[in-house]
């Protein structure tokens, strides 16, 4: 389906979304559509680090051979200014080859998205983290990622993951809240 761009906004059902319509009365919307003009973003960088670094689990986006996207769950852990995951046997895995080490190898681009869903939808936030991703099958930062991993995942403690840790170097935090 193709819709025509009007000054780079949509027109869907007679109305304009995304930009001025010539001749539109200034500040008229669609019915039942909210201003976006304050949508409320978290700007706070620390506010930021302290939802990420409280949430369970995390979205993570490589890119694929094809350039489409692959988005798997993990379990994740703040590292300073870096973030880590592992590559565990406690999961159950269909290959031990995974696909998303194999996006990193290629490209190392990715995308962390870390969110909140509540019933009470003034309590929904997400924090989006770009950055560039490496793979370590050894050393000493290896082995603080694995340690702040147990920390965080007591099944982690339990049985410290043998396989790779990724280190993603953070180059954008961005983040939304419900609430102001």
């Amino acid at each position: 389906m193709s819709l025509p761009h009007l000054s780079g906004g949509v027109r869907r059902s007679g109305w304009l979304c995304g930009a001025a319509e010539e001749g539109a009365v200034p500040g008229r919307t669609r019915p039942g559509l909210r201003d976006t003009a304050r949508v409320p973003t978290i700007d706070d960088q620390r506010e930021l680090r302290r939802r990420v670094g409280t949430a369970p689990v995390a979205r993570l986006a490589t890119v694929r051979r094809d350039g489409s996207p692959r988005l798997v769950p993990i379990t994740f852990a703040l590292l300073g200014e870096l973030l880590c995951f592992a590559v565990d046997e406690v999961k159950p895995k269909r290959d031990a080859r995974l696909a998303r080490l194999r996006d990193i190898a290629r490209d190392p681009r990715v995308t962390l998205l870390v969110d909140h869903y509540d019933a009470d939808w003034t309590a929904l936030w997400w924090v989006r983290i770009d950055g560039t991703a490496a793979v370590l099958v050894d050393g000493a930062l290896r082995e603080r990622a694995l340690d702040e991993l147990a920390a965080k995942y007591p099944p982690y403690a339990a049985a410290r993951p043998a396989g790779p840790v990724v280190i993603v170097t953070p180059r954008r935090w961005i983040g939304w809240s419900a609430r102001p």
